[in-house]
């Protein structure tokens, strides 16, 4: 990589000193090499890049260099990134994978060893993560933590392989991430004494400020699906300096609409101190992690962005390293070709494999909240039809959802859905956190087996099937990811969402939403491929027969 040396004047953000004053910035050789208080004529503001503190790539159906390519435009630089997606599809395979990819662009790509692979027992993973494969992880120096550590009840009962993950996290002298949603009390306590430092999934203030005085950092989340940043943004008045920003799952045409920057431009519309919600999108991630990523201090690296104000907060440059990343929303980050990996073995099923029964007068159904990774359990008094199947009702926004096992060959998981709206026709997707196996939602058992066979035909995907046609965006990296430009995929992504909605979707990411219906670590109740399972309890619920077992 070529270093330029060059000078900067403007509005200094010093965010470190907590302090914004006139001046010049002097680069050298990619670092900055003074940093010079003087009147000046420019009125721009120069501050420090932006960092995703907490992100899965591949929710972004991108592969790392063309997310670089998306993200710089906005003024993001760095992340901290958990390849777990992959990871569960591809193992360690998937995990080089990324590594390699990253390594190819300037931006700053930090990783965490996936603590969780597979993620749970209760549903089918493509691959396994032993003990010795995390460590060898975690001896690299662009592996910065042990991801979330999404096994609670593994971590309240000190269960061996989880402490073992733990321990080898503390001898490498690595953070350990946290994922505890709604975990108060004791049950907290103890989980952040067993090392976990961080937590991106508090949903309430109450929640967030508990954790923040046992000591734990809180991510503030504002993803495609799971959007807290207007019930946590208060915390940065007062604990700016143990908060991050973080988006966890972005997709691509959200992506190419804003990232960090969108999160740090609400903040200070809404009162918050810029220089506050600046030091939680930049120094708390930098100090946390260990992170060589620059804060516009003499002999740090030149990563850095320069806006017009910190009102309107229009990216107009980006740098990394002192390399011109993006200017004015065009990246200049060039895109490179991907060799695909990718694993899909599951049989293509017919629409009778859809069928359920019960035996219930009431059935539990998966009630989605827009907005939220949390679902609620609603009671049902099922419709029949003639042979004593449940029958889906468009009226009361009753859908059936289906799970099937993309890595052998097996029969789908059925189970019924509330308020995704579709009217007609079907939607389905690859992307299933945290497993990806393929998940669906459909008005009939006919339109459920003819998109999930088209994701098998496309070895992994996103579409819609309706009266007008098949709708599809091939996802051939894994299953989870395209190959294709980053800025194609996230026109064609936004395209698929409208269809979405023109079937009668009211979420305002139903893709998104539809990836996390089978993520069981997240209440209420989810699918996986296993079954219908309650993520208080741990268990299955025991409800519904498909006509593949009668």
């Amino acid at each position: 990589m070529t270093y330029n040396s060059f000078s900067l004047s403007g509005n200094i953000v010093d965010v470190l000193n907590q302090r914004i004053f006139p001046g010049t910035i002097h680069v050298e050789n990619g670092r900055i090499k003074s940093v010079v208080e003087e009147s000046v004529s420019e009125t721009h503001c120069i501050l420090p890049g932006l960092i995703d503190a907490h992100i899965h790539i591949e929710s972004s159906m991108l592969v790392p260099t063309e997310f670089a390519r998306a993200a710089v435009n906005h003024g993001t630089v760095a992340t901290v990134s958990d390849p777990h997606e992959i990871a569960n599809v591809l193992g360690m395979r998937g995990v080089e994978f990324m590594l390699e990819n990253a390594e190819q662009t300037p931006f700053k790509f930090h990783f965490s060893a996936p603590s969780c692979v597979p993620a749970t027992p209760f549903e089918t993973a493509g691959a396994e993560l032993s003990a010795p494969e995390i460590e060898s992880l975690l001896q690299r120096p662009d592996i910065v933590s042990l991801s979330e550590m999404m096994n609670v009840p593994g971590v309240l009962n000190d269960a061996e392989d989880v402490n073992e993950k733990l321990r080898l996290a503390r001898v490498a002298g690595k953070v350990v991430d946290g994922h505890a949603p709604g975990l108060r009390g004791e049950a907290v306590k103890k989980y952040v004494e067993a090392g976990i430092t961080t937590d991106h999934e508090c949903f309430s203030l109450e929640e967030a400020l508990e954790k923040l005085s046992l000591g734990m950092r809180v991510q503030i989340r504002e993803g495609s699906a799971a959007r807290n940043l207007n019930d946590l943004m208060s915390l940065l008045n007062e604990h700016f300096k143990e908060c991050m920003l973080c988006s966890d799952d972005k997709h691509p045409d959200d992506l190419a609409e804003g990232h960090i920057n969108l999160m740090v431009k609400r903040a200070i519309a809404a009162g918050i101190d810029p220089l506050k919600v600046l030091w939680s999108a930049s120094v708390t991630p930098v100090k946390t992690y260990g992170l060589n990523v620059g804060l516009l201090q003499t002999n740090d690296p030149a990563d850095l962005m320069i806006v017009d104000n910190l009102t309107d907060f229009n990216v107009l440059r980006t740098y990394i390293t002192g390399n011109l990343v993006a200017e004015q929303g065009t990246t200049k980050l060039e895109s490179l070709p991907v060799l695909a990996v990718n694993r899909f073995e599951a049989e293509l099923q017919n629409p009778d494999a859809f069928k359920i029964k019960t035996n219930l007068s009431e059935v539990p159904v998966i009630e989605v909240i827009d907005g939220q990774l949390v679902t609620k359990k609603h009671l049902w008094h099922p419709d029949l039809d003639s042979e004593g199947f449940i029958k889906t009702n468009t009226d009361q926004d009753i859908l059936k959802i289906a799970v099937l096992n993309r890595y052998s060959l097996s029969k789908p998981a059925v189970a019924l859905i509330k308020n995704f709206g579709l009217k007609e026709g079907a939607i389905a997707s690859s992307v299933a956190h945290d497993s990806h196996n393929i998940v669906a939602v459909g008005t009939s058992d006919e339109s459920l087996a003819r998109a999930i066979n088209l994701i098998i035909e496309n070895n992994g995907g996103v579409l819609a099937v309706n009266s007008k046609g098949d709708h599809v965006l091939p996802l051939p990296v894994a299953g989870i990811m395209s190959d294709d430009d980053a800025f194609k995929v996230g026109k064609r992504y936004g395209e698929m969402d409208d269809i979405a909605k023109e079937m009668g979707s009211q979420l305002s990411a139903p893709y998104m939403t539809l990836s996390f219906m089978a993520l069981l670590v997240i209440p209420d109740i989810k699918l996986s491929d296993k079954g219908l399972f309650d993520g208080k309890t741990f268990q299955f619920i025991d409800a519904f027969e498909t006509a593949g077992a009668l």
